[in-house]
């Protein structure tokens, strides 16, 4: 029996990669599951698939590890004594707000197309398509935006 069990460790190794995506957890996942084989081989019937029950045990320790670590932090996550200084991001914060304040000031018809032409990145035909005008009116209207963008929002632009 064990020497069917030891045909299955690539496969089982290369599975617990796909699952965990490194390699040393996959190995800790391989090495929990003969384990748990072991203490349960008293439930596997024999002349039955070992590959499936074995692959079975090492997918239901993996959500069950994968469970137990949303649970149950480590301090590592937690440790703010290695972190490096953050930059404070107020700044950007206040102007991304400023820029919203800004773009709702806009009228609609140019607000929408400098949405979709910067924000959602669309391109000028398609732009054109959705708002069922010409390319050029497009063009001009992003041109406008911007720079009434620009004028209320002065030099922070």
């Amino acid at each position: 029996m064990s020497d069917d069990i030891l045909s299955h460790l690539p496969a089982m190794r290369a599975f617990a990669r796909s699952l965990s995506g490194n390699a040393v957890d996959a190995d800790d996942l391989v090495q929990e599951t003969l384990l748990r084989a072991l203490e349960n081989i008293h439930r596997y019937t024999p002349g039955t698939n070992l590959r499936a029950w074995l692959f079975t045990i090492l997918r239901n320790r993996f959500y069950t590890n994968s469970a137990r670590r949303a649970r149950e932090r480590t301090g590592d996550a937690d440790c703010v004594a290695d972190t490096l200084v953050v930059q404070p991001d107020q700044e950007w914060s206040l102007r991304m707000r400023e820029l919203a304040r800004a773009l709702n000031a806009l009228p609609v018809h140019y607000r929408e197309t400098i949405v979709l032409v910067v924000v959602l990145e669309e391109s000028y035909q398609s732009a054109a398509g959705i708002l069922g005008c010409d390319i050029g009116t497009v063009k001009s209207r992003v041109s406008r935006a911007r720079q009434m963008l620009k004028q209320t929002l002065g030099d922070r632009v």
